[in-house]
């Protein structure tokens, strides 16, 4: 673990750890991920953005640099399905973009609980159709996202997998699979995440899943059935409480077939990716991600 990750993660726990235990509402969540998408996070050299409308939905065009046209990212931006859009995650998702040359497409989806689940799910659908009927072929689509977005990229592999619709590849980093909390790193791993006390995760769920099941599998994929698997890769801190989220949903789509590679980084905080540019495990996470992408054209 490198210094500047070590003092960073020490800065970050206590304050994260104090706003976590003490906040009602996700108007505050809200406005901190904004702040700090603005003031934080890196912005990529040659970083460029286009809105784009379409039925149902609005979203982000994100590339930087030279793109391929034979490929694209479908990315989904995280925030605990209550916080977050795609302005928040575009530097992120950037950084990614130069290092693969592929142009990204960042959904806007509905928050809870204004908006419970599962709203988001349907709404990250139509981005895919309209990247199909924008003439992208499933196997030309690469989806990814981290934290609940991770969770709502699985989610929609599922469902394509239903309809034998198979994407060229699927990345989740830190992703909440399991909104019911059943993993035994919830507890296990409580006094070193960085993010999320172990006691407000059921607060959470409630705020997003309004009258939905916690093991509702169009909600939480660890429960879904998945078929016609393409390659996953599946990021997660060994620090973090959605630790055995990540090894369980692994464990589910090999089991269905699927070439997993699962990655666990040492002390990182919850979805470290986003830091990009304040301490180096995260640059090295995307662009193994990034090495991972192109791996997918041999394939």
């Amino acid at each position: 673990m490198s210094l500047r990750m070590r003092l960073m993660g020490g800065l970050m726990r206590p304050v994260m750890r104090v706003m976590m235990n003490r906040v009602e509402r996700p108007e505050p969540l809200r406005w901190h991920l904004d702040v700090t998408a603005r003031w934080v996070f890196r912005r990529v050299p040659g970083m460029e953005t286009r809105d784009v409308r379409y039925p149902g939905g609005r979203a982000l065009w994100v590339s930087a640099g030279p793109v391929r046209e034979d490929r694209v990212l479908l990315y989904i931006h995280g925030g605990g399905f209550i916080a977050g859009r795609p302005e928040t995650h575009q530097k992120l998702v950037a950084r990614l973009c130069r290092m693969t040359g592929m142009r990204a497409f960042l959904p806007a989806y509905r928050l809870a609980p204004e908006h419970p689940l599962p709203a988001a799910q349907e709404d990250i659908r139509r981005a895919w159709d309209y990247l199909r009927a924008e003439g992208y072929a499933p196997e030309q689509i690469v989806i990814g996202g981290d934290s609940a977005g991770g969770g709502l990229a699985l989610s929609l592999l599922a469902e394509l997998g239903r309809e034998g619709q198979r994407p060229a590849g699927v990345f989740a980093w830190s992703p909440c699979a399991d909104l019911s909390f059943s993993g035994a790193s919830v507890q296990s791993n409580d006094a070193t995440e960085h993010f999320f006390p172990a006691r407000r995760v059921h607060d959470l769920a409630a705020m997003a899943l309004g009258d939905v099941a916690a093991k509702d599998p169009r909600v939480s994929p660890l429960f879904a059935e998945f078929s016609g698997c393409p390659p996953v890769l599946i990021q997660a801190s060994e620090s973090e409480i959605l630790l055995d989220d990540a090894r369980r949903m692994a464990e589910v789509l090999r089991r269905a077939g699927g070439a997993v590679e699962l990655e666990t980084w040492a002390g990182a905080p919850h979805v470290w990716q986003i830091f990009d540019g304040w301490f180096p495990e995260a640059r090295a996470a995307i662009a193994s991600t990034a090495r991972w992408i192109s791996s997918l054209s041999d394939r």
